[in-house]
């Protein structure tokens, strides 16, 4: 290792080292959660395939008491590596550049005939590469340990922010947009405490936006039952909380405004036959939606990340040369 590499390996390496301890110490710690939790599934032989959805066939007490237990840490690692994009664009993406500019440290980095160009792209590099690394084991380890009991009875399910923001590649592009904003927000500001005050409130917008507007992406499925049969259940799709009747036109009518339910009201065998309705209906986004969601969002925080980049390098041929 020489040159700019070292320089940047040099600058970097209490970052990465730390990151490095951190991430070990909770794969350790992940280790012995999921270790005790699939020993108590087989200890009290919980069958966890037959557990999906809140429809599931399983009703034990020990199957709750798994989900009481484990939900509060699988929780807490969800949020960590939800959060993790945010981290890094404010104790790594806002210095990068930002504390090189702050204090002039930048010019003597140039004074030894290395290019602007090869001395940010260097030191980036290092620290996108770290961040796809670190996170990807990140989100690795919560998909790892939640899946023996993943879209299980009262757990969680992968639609809930603490899986779907924490795992997937949607959760490592997230990464990249947080040091994509923390190093242009230290450029752009040049001073380091307001940029990582910046990039903490461009991340988190731009999560929530998301996380506010993810519905939108693609049309939930229709599922229609016929005549009074009772509607297919949820299981583990993401219901829309969209459901009601169907007439013979095929047109749909919201349960609330179709058949209310009440005392002195017709039951709803008899009110469906009253107007007419053919059966039932609900819209829900299935599991297998999970992926479409992801790669949605993967493309838009690689955007915006590729775009801050752009901007980043154009900035900095502007202002520094």
């Amino acid at each position: 290792m020489k040159g700019t590499l070292w320089l940047a390996w040099r600058q970097q390496r209490a970052l990465i080292l730390t990151g490095a301890a951190l991430l070990l110490a909770v794969t350790a710690w992940v280790v012995v959660m999921r270790t005790g939790m699939t020993g108590f599934i087989s200890s009290h032989h919980i069958p966890t395939s037959t557990c999906k959805g809140w429809d599931g066939d399983c009703e034990s007490e020990a199957a709750r008491t798994l989900l009481d237990d484990y939900n509060g840490p699988l929780r807490a690692l969800g949020s960590l590596s939800t959060a993790l994009p945010v981290l890094i664009g404010i104790f790594w993406g806002a210095p990068l550049l930002g504390r090189e500019l702050e204090s002039g440290t930048w010019k003597l980095a140039l004074t030894q005939g290395v290019g602007i160009g090869r001395w940010f792209t260097t030191r980036y590099a290092l620290a996108a590469a770290c961040t796809v690394l670190g996170s990807a084991v990140l989100a690795a380890l919560v998909a790892w340990w939640w899946s023996p009991v993943s879209n299980m009875l009262n757990g969680l399910y992968w639609h809930d922010g603490y899986i779907f923001n924490a795992t997937g590649p949607a959760a490592i592009a997230c990464a990249l947009f947080g040091l994509a904003a923390g190093t242009a927000a230290g450029l752009l500001i040049r001073r380091t405490l307001p940029a990582m005050a910046a990039v903490l409130g461009a991340v988190v917008a731009v999560r929530f936006a998301l996380n506010s507007f993810r519905s939108d992406w693609i049309s939930p499925q229709l599922w229609i039952s016929q005549g009074d049969a009772p509607r297919r259940e949820v299981g583990s799709g993401w219901s829309t909380g969209e459901f009601g009747f169907v007439d013979a036109a095929g047109r749909r009518h919201a349960i609330a405004d179709a058949c209310p339910w009440g005392e002195g009201l017709p039951d709803l065998k008899t009110c469906m036959a009253q107007k007419g309705f053919t059966g039932r209906y609900r819209t829900v986004y299935p599991s297998s939606d999970f992926w479409t969601f992801q790669w949605i969002e993967t493309g838009i925080f690689l955007g915006l990340a590729a775009v801050l980049t752009v901007l980043i390098a154009y900035v900095l041929r502007r202002r520094l040369l």
